[in-house]
């Protein structure tokens, strides 16, 4: 079983495909991604035609002399070499390739921000045994990666390897701690708590791409059920409201506004910000050496603030005019949230108990709903 990123099957299939005797595949293949590229995009024709060239692609490797005597396993290398070459040249036609991917993924992203400011594993009924903090870490840690390739099998194993972190945690709680495991019941709430601590980038588009490119043969068994998870995960927090979770509805909304307002604050500084970056380019000539006031965000992603290393000398007197302005303005949300949170802290009133679902899509795990989605097209 796969359990790091393994390269090896790429540099084989390279070495092979140096081999003047495999210039009939290396025409067919460039060939292939040549005429690929010609294509408007549009995600279930493309994943067609790159499906249907892989088994073509498998049947010549197959019968050619370069491959004679080869046993499954070496083909499989071969095929794995393929997989990653076509799709590594084909990424930027085919990752994200829909204005609704990208607006999903925005989505996705801007939704888990306002839900990692208050979502805690209690409301999502994990129990103490399972909130282990290392776990937790090295899984978001695997999960964050899988934008750093661009092979479907090697995104597929950012979360294959996501998930045994998990499974590992059960495995040692049930040890240790004498925890009936719970299969899907503890898996899943665990796999959604650490995608909303992890925040992966563009989520959506990645799981997409792996159900569209990744030869689909090779999506079974351990793999197919970690992204099949994955996918439930990324729906589940789709779809997320009170009702999903261990919280009263007037809390759950109180702390979605706190955190809006939260969020909120400093994109809308940094646009006052870069509106006085250019009013000063037009009537300040400013100190003798330029200060740049735009907010930056350090390597952490945090925000440097303009001024703050700014001495009084350094100041001119339109600068003066624009930091009351924005002092008034960081005066009045923050006036706004205090208030919210005490909504939120003196809130009783208890949320209503979830509804039954009909849809034969939908499954009941732990008194919460989530989808039961395949390795199919979200």
């Amino acid at each position: 079983m796969e359990t790091t990123h393994s390269f090896h099957p790429f540099d084989s299939f390279l070495d092979r495909m140096r081999n003047p005797a495999s210039l009939d595949l290396v025409r067919s293949i460039k060939s292939f991604i040549v005429s690929f590229s010609f294509n408007a995009p549009n995600p279930e024709n493309d994943a067609k035609r790159i499906q249907d060239f892989f088994q073509s692609m498998e049947a010549a490797i197959r019968d050619h002399p370069l491959w004679e005597g080869s046993s499954d396993a070496e083909i499989d290398n071969a095929l794995e070499g393929l997989e990653k070459y076509v799709m590594t040249k084909l990424h930027s036609r085919t990752f994200a390739s829909s204005a609704e991917d990208v607006k999903m993924d925005a989505e996705i992203s801007d939704k888990i921000c306002l839900l990692q400011t208050f979502l805690r594993p209690q409301h999502l009924d994990i129990p103490s045994v399972l909130q282990n903090e290392a776990s937790w870490l090295l899984a978001e840690k695997e999960l964050k990666r899988i934008n750093a390739f661009k092979s479907p099998r090697e995104k597929l194993l950012c979360i294959i390897n996501c998930c045994r972190v998990i499974n590992n945690l059960l495995l040692k709680a049930s040890i240790s701690e004498d925890h009936v495991l719970g299969g899907a019941d503890d898996f899943l709430p665990v796999l959604i708590f650490v995608t909303i601590k992890a925040n992966p980038p563009q989520l959506h588009s990645n799981l997409k791409f792996i159900q569209l490119y990744r030869k689909q043969s090779n999506l079974v068994s351990e793999a197919a059920y970690f992204l099949t998870n994955l996918v439930s995960a990324k729906s589940f927090i789709v779809d997320l409201n009170a009702k999903s979770l261990t919280i009263e509805e007037s809390e759950f909304e109180a702390s979605m506004q706190a955190a809006r307002l939260v969020n909120r604050v400093p994109q809308e500084t940094l646009t006052t910000f870069d509106k006085m970056s250019t009013f000063r380019k037009i009537t300040d000539p400013g100190p003798s050496t330029p200060m740049h006031i735009k907010a930056k965000t350090n390597l952490n992603g945090e925000l440097n603030y303009p001024y703050m290393e700014a001495e009084a000398g350094e100041l001119t007197v339109g600068d003066v005019e624009k930091l009351l302005s924005l002092y008034k303005d960081v005066v009045t949300k923050y006036t706004s949230l205090c208030s919210t949170v005490r909504h939120l802290s003196f809130s009783k009133t208890v949320s209503p108990a979830p509804q039954g679902n009909d849809d034969d899509l939908m499954r009941q795990t732990n008194g919460r709903t989530y989808k039961d989605t395949s390795c199919q097209e979200d």
